[in-house]
């Protein structure tokens, strides 16, 4: 696929990113080329390739997925600016 200069300028503009007009080809031009890399991963045959974290096999530590307080109430409050009664105190916002 072929990007011209006319699509690089109006991305640029979308990503709200300054390009000056003499870079506008080069853009362009690492576009296409992004986009020809693109089509040719779309044509490598997948089927039956297992998805992977890793290119060496491990084992992901898992535990186990359980609510708790987190037993810091007070390493959490050391510090913060105003503290009262095991919560953050924070001045009042709506009248």
């Amino acid at each position: 696929m072929s990007i011209d200069v006319e699509t690089a300028a109006r991305v640029a503009k979308l990503a709200r990113i300054k390009v000056e007009p003499d870079a506008l080809p080069a853009l362009a031009e690492e576009f296409s080329n992004i986009l020809g890399f693109i089509e040719q991963l779309n044509e490598v045959d997948v089927e039956g390739v297992e998805p992977m974290t890793s290119v060496t096999p491990q084992k992901l530590y898992r535990r186990q997925d359980e609510v708790t307080d987190g037993s810091q109430q007070e390493k959490v409050l050391a510090n913060a600016p105003d503290a009262r009664e095991g919560f953050f105190a924070v001045p009042k916002v709506v009248e």
